[in-house]
C-alpha cells in the first residue's frame, strides 16, 4: 500500500508576499501552504500527499467548501489535490501533531500513518471503456506498475546522479499488462486479472497486436506493462482515434529482471509493439529537482498538457525510477 501519510520534518518555512495568515512549509520535496506561525523549521507535522482521501473527521471539516467529495468509487470524505493559494502551489496537507494523540506511539520522522488515520487512496475510473469481466487478483509475480514521485523521495536524485539515464514521456491512460508464463498468455488490469475476451480493453493489446502467436514463437517467459490510450480514456488528451498500447517495462521472466533500455526496445519492434516516447538519454544524469519539473511541463501532440516524464537507469530501470508531474495539468485536473 502506498505511504500516503507520513510524519514529516518541516525543512524550512518561507513567507507568501502580502498574506498575513499564511506561509509556505517544505516538506520532503514539496511544499504547503499552512497557517502562519503554525510551524517552524524542524517540527514534525502529519503531512497528507497529494491524492489521500481523508474519512469524515471534525478535524478534516475546514476542507469541506474545497475539498468533500461523495461518488460511488471513493464514497465519503476529503481528497487532498494540488492547489494554487495566494499564489503559491500547494501540493499536500500539513497538520499539527497534537491534533492527533492516537499517533503518541508514531513520532519519528518517516513512519507511515495511513492505516491509522483511515485514509485511502483517491480513485480516478481509467476508463470509460468495458475494461473486460475481472477473474481474480493479479497473479503472484505479475509486477504492479506504480512509479513514486520524486518530490517524496529526493534521494533516488543522489542515486541516479553520474549515470546513464533516460527520460520518456507519460502517457495519460490505464495500465495494461500482458504475460506469457509458462505458455499461458494472460492480461491484467492494475490490480485484477482479466477474462480472455476479445472486446474487453486489457485484452486490446493481445487482439490488436497479435500477441498470442508472437509471445508462442518467442517461446520465453515475458511480462510486458504498457499504457492504453485513446477514446474514452481517461478524456483521450492524446487525442488518438483509435485505442493504442505503448509499452514502458519489459521484465523477462526467466531470469526475474527488467530489461535495459534498449534491450527493451528492441523486443518490442521484434513484436511489433510501441513503446512509450523517449524524451531524452544521457551518460550522466545530473539535474535538480526545480529542472525536472520545468522537463515535466509541455504539451502532448494534441496541443493538451501531457501528464508528466519518467526518469529511469538506462541499464536497470527499474533499480532507479521515478515520475515527475506536470504542476500544469495538475491545477487543471477536475473530478
Amino acid at each position: 500500500m502506498r505511504s500516503l501519510v507520513t510524519i514529516q520534518k518541516v525543512k524550512s518555512i518561507t513567507p507568501i508576499p502580502d498574506s498575513d495568515f499564511l506561509e509556505l512549509a517544505h516538506i520532503m520535496g514539496w511544499q504547503c501552504v499552512v497557517k502562519k506561525n503554525e510551524f517552524k523549521q524542524g517540527d514534525l507535522g502529519v503531512y497528507f500527499e497529494v491524492d489521500s482521501f481523508l474519512p469524515v473527521d471534525d478535524r478534516y471539516e475546514f476542507l469541506r467548501a474545497s475539498s468533500y467529495r461523495d461518488n460511488a468509487d471513493n464514497g465519503q470524505g476529503f481528497r487532498i489535490k494540488t492547489m494554487r493559494m495566494r499564489g503559491q502551489l500547494s501540493q499536500g496537507l500539513l497538520l499539527p501533531l497534537d491534533k492527533y494523540p492516537e499517533l503518541k506511539d508514531c513520532l519519528t520522522e518517516g513512519t507511515d500513518v495511513t492505516e491509522k488515520l483511515n485514509v485511502k487512496k483517491w480513485y480516478i475510473p481509467e476508463t470509460a471503456n468495458a475494461g473486460g469481466a475481472i477473474i481474480g487478483e493479479r497473479p503472484y509475480g505479475i509486477p504492479a506498475s506504480d512509479e513514486i514521485r520524486i518530490q517524496s523521495a529526493l534521494e533516488l536524485l543522489d542515486e541516479l546522479k553520474g549515470k546513464p539515464y533516460y527520460i520518456t514521456t507519460k502517457m495519460d491512460g490505464t495500465s495494461g499488462i500482458v504475460y506469457f508464463i509458462g505458455g499461458k498468455i494472460g492480461c491484467c488490469s492494475r490490480n485484477k486479472e482479466i477474462k480472455d475476451e476479445q472486446n474487453a480493453l486489457y485484452w486490446l493489446p493481445v487482439y490488436k497486436y497479435g500477441l498470442k502467436e508472437k509471445l508462442a514463437k518467442y517461446g520465453k517467459n515475458i511480462v510486458l506493462t504498457g499504457e492504453i490510450c485513446g477514446p474514452g480514456i481517461q478524456k483521450n488528451k492524446l487525442r488518438l482515434t483509435e485505442t493504442e498500447w505503448y509499452v514502458f517495462d519489459v521484465k523477462d521472466g526467466d531470469s526475474n529482471r527488467y530489461m535495459p533500455y534498449d534491450e527493451a526496445v528492441k523486443l518490442c519492434a521484434m513484436l511489433g509493439l510501441q513503446t512509450v516516447p523517449l524524451e531524452e538519454r544521457g551518460d550522466s544524469f545530473n539535474y535538480p529537482l526545480e529542472t525536472l519539473l520545468e522537463k515535466a511541463r509541455g504539451k502532448y501532440k494534441s496541443g493538451l498538457d501531457k501528464e508528466g516524464i519518467v526518469v529511469r537507469l538506462s541499464e536497470s530501470p527499474k533499480a532507479v525510477s521515478f515520475k515527475v508531474l506536470n504542476n500544469d495539468a495538475l491545477l487543471k485536473e477536475k473530478d
